[in-house]
């Protein structure tokens, strides 16, 4: 590494969208004693990065000006003096925190508690899809729903909204490791692909069976993966089991209110908003998934580092059907 500057992609103020977005030289970091610097092969976006620019995360980003980002594939060039895990030239995937973010630019610095070894069974643009959103749904499905992804357990019906997005096309294949039968919605174009992804039955969300979430087989939901946004519980009470849990992935204010009035009346039906907390373990866990083949990503799009405004864009249009990757 002999240059002292890289390329990054930055905003330096809450909105203003793609249009927002600077391309600028920067100091390349100097990892802390626990991390590890990072050349950056590949990054993914999420709704969570639009959500911070857009202003209405209280508290991120930390600081402007902001280099976004959380998911990222690289190699490892230099080690903190206190980390052990990992040497320079290892592959890795890695979650950066949303505070500080990182991941669209040429190198960034990678908390060696959240990094794993990325095997060349799996590429670097479909490493850099796995961090949150594959997190997120691991921890919906194995904590919120106490869905064993080894099979066993009683049967469960399961509802995943959104299905065909970065978080549900995960969803659908991990739910699908457990004792389960999966509905998911998804819009037209995309219902062969959810299919493929092992789902047992999938419905058109802009049908009025679909946009009402009822099963085509009448069952009712022990646990609805809601990855989509708008749905009021009027949509889900129907449709759920007695004992029918909503795990809101993407919770606002309704939510919340909802959470809270199921808590205090005692209702048998429950909305459960879910915050991720980020594990190696469970990184570790959903990339030898990947690795062995059970674990597939998804794709929308890829896009150089230059051609960054595009893919924010994009993530901002909120249709994209897996995920969307950036490389510098």
């Amino acid at each position: 590494m002999v240059s002292k500057v890289m390329h990054a992609v930055q905003y330096s103020s809450h909105g203003g969208g793609a249009a927002a977005l600077q391309h600028v030289e920067v100091p390349i970091p100097e990892p802390k004693a626990d991390e590890i610097l990072v050349k950056v092969e590949a990054a993914s976006l999420n709704p969570m990065d639009v959500n911070i620019q857009k202003g209405i995360v209280p508290f991120f980003p930390r600081k402007f000006p902001a280099i976004p980002g959380t998911d990222v594939t690289g190699e490892v060039v230099r080690c903190g003096s206190s980390t052990s895990k990992f040497k320079p030239g290892d592959k890795v995937i890695a979650y950066l925190s949303h505070s500080n973010g990182g991941a669209l630019a040429e190198y960034v610095v990678a908390n060696e508690k959240l990094t794993v070894i990325r095997p060349p069974e799996v590429s670097a643009a479909d490493g850099a899809g796995i961090p949150l959103a594959a997190l997120t749904a691991h921890q919906a499905l194995t904590q919120s729903a106490n869905i064993n992804l080894d099979g066993s357990g009683d049967l469960k019906n399961i509802l995943i909204t959104a299905a065909s997005g970065g978080v549900g096309h995960y969803a659908v294949q991990l739910a699908k490791l457990g004792n389960t039968h999966v509905t998911a919605t998804c819009g037209t174009r995309n219902l062969d692909l959810v299919k493929s992804l092992g789902a047992d039955e999938v419905i058109d969300y802009t049908t009025p069976d679909g946009a009402a979430l009822t099963s085509p087989s009448g069952k009712r939901y022990d646990y609805v993966i809601h990855c989509a946004t708008g749905f009021p519980w009027a949509k889900f009470d129907p449709n759920l089991s007695t004992y029918g849990k909503v795990i809101d992935l993407t919770p606002g204010l309704s939510s919340m209110v909802t959470f809270l009035v199921k808590k205090i009346t005692f209702s048998k039906k429950q909305l459960v908003p879910l915050l991720v907390t980020p594990k190696a373990e469970n990184l570790a866990y959903l990339v030898n998934l990947a690795k062995e083949g059970k674990l597939k990503t998804v794709i929308d799009s890829k896009h150089s580092l230059s051609e960054a405004a595009d893919a924010w864009g994009k993530m901002m249009g909120g249709h994209a059907t897996g995920k969307i990757i950036v490389q510098p």
